[in-house]
């Protein structure tokens, strides 16, 4: 009779958050429609032909003017051919890209004061290819995972909507980041959980330990971005959207909301594998104390916690390349360059992520020992 309730619940909630999904999305496109300014259209255009090309030098520099031509694919003016001359303007474009027929492109175009049309190319659509990519992701998320592969992924979508729609317009109104950020973890949390492993007991532990151990990691976080004197303006971006919302951001608050965000993910993968340790534990030995479950399933924890601390430490650093480049490449002493906020943002984000990964193991181990072993004396 449970497992029918439980069955009936998961349809019903998941059901439903297919129908707010899908109303969001419609009133975000509707939002995005009436709020497109009509000055200026982005289209889509593909190259037809390589009418010339040279190297220039310019100012100094060299590169490569092409003139192309291009057959605009969408937009107000589809089917229409045009010429655009790249370099020749006297700006190269970022690494001075050399274009090929075939190549789908982004062109900017508006008219001036004179109505005369102009046309620039803003940059590659890449649309097609990461589309395609979803498609495979998608393709074997749903062959390897089946049915919770395919609601996980619908998971995935409601994380992105409380993203767009909550967290992201919350922050750019002015509200603290922080509170705004744990606000729509602890939407996404249970959520995306029940979706992904299904109403039971089992998903109720996980989600318990990742609320435990994220509150832990956002006040280990908190007092070390307070400590290490970071302020959030490291990057140009948090330079620009301080300029464009007015001062109405608190840029140190952003810094840490970005850091507990990115733990959530982390937390996911660990409380539900060690909740299911401690599951399979006990249905191969009912019998089993709380001592000997906490202390068999913290031994595959301590074997996660490994592999999971080296992942996030290459994740980070894969993120972060070209800047350690930088820092590798220059005459500053590790110790001189550790203090630079830039990379002290990254070695803060790491080890805070690092310390949430260690601390969510004992915590979900114990939690899920202690509610499998109830009333068996140790």
């Amino acid at each position: 009779m449970k497992g029918r309730i439980s069955r009936l619940f998961f349809f019903f909630f998941t059901a439903s958050l297919f129908f707010v999904s899908f109303s969001a999305s419609k009133i975000f496109s509707e939002e995005t429609n009436q709020t497109t300014s009509p000055k200026e259209e982005i289209m889509e255009a593909r190259i037809t032909d390589i009418v010339s090309e040279e190297e220039i030098e310019l100012m100094g520099e060299t590169g490569l003017s092409q003139k192309l031509e291009l057959l605009i694919t969408k937009g107000s003016l589809a089917e229409r051919k045009i010429i655009i001359e790249t370099g020749a303007a006297g700006i190269f474009s970022a690494g001075n890209p050399r274009y090929f027929v075939g190549d789908k492109l982004l062109i900017s175009y508006f008219k001036g004061i004179d109505e005369e049309e102009n046309f620039f190319i803003v940059d590659y659509s890449r649309k097609s290819s990461l589309l395609f990519l979803f498609l495979i992701f998608v393709i074997l998320a749903v062959l390897v995972g089946g049915l919770w592969g395919a609601t996980s992924l619908l998971g995935m979508g409601f994380s992105f909507l409380i993203i767009f729609k909550f967290i992201l317009p919350k922050i750019i109104q002015g509200y603290n980041p922080v509170l705004i950020a744990i606000t729509g973890s602890l939407l996404i949390v249970p959520v995306t959980f029940y979706l992904s492993h299904g109403f039971n007991k089992k998903t109720h532990l996980s989600i318990s330990s990742t609320a435990a151990t994220l509150v832990l990691t956002g006040l280990l976080s908190s007092f070390f971005v307070g400590s290490a004197k970071l302020t959030g303006f490291s990057t140009e971006e948090a330079g620009f959207l301080q300029a464009v919302t007015s001062g109405k951001i608190d840029m140190a608050a952003l810094l840490l909301g970005g850091i507990i965000i990115s733990v959530l993910g982390v937390l996911d993968d660990i409380t539900v594998a060690q909740t299911s340790v401690a599951f399979q534990l006990k249905e191969v030995s009912p019998e089993i104390s709380f001592k000997e479950l906490y202390c068999r399933s913290m031994k595959v924890g301590r074997d996660h916690i490994s592999s999971m601390i080296n992942t996030l430490v290459l994740v980070y650093a894969g993120t972060s390349l070209p800047l350690l480049l930088l820092f590798i490449d220059s005459s500053r002493s590790f110790s001189e360059a550790i203090n630079y906020e830039l990379v002290a943002n990254e070695i803060v984000r790491t080890l805070v992520g690092s310390i949430g990964l260690v601390l969510a193991v004992p915590i979900t181990t114990l939690l899920a020992s202690f509610f499998l072993t109830r009333g068996k004396k140790d």
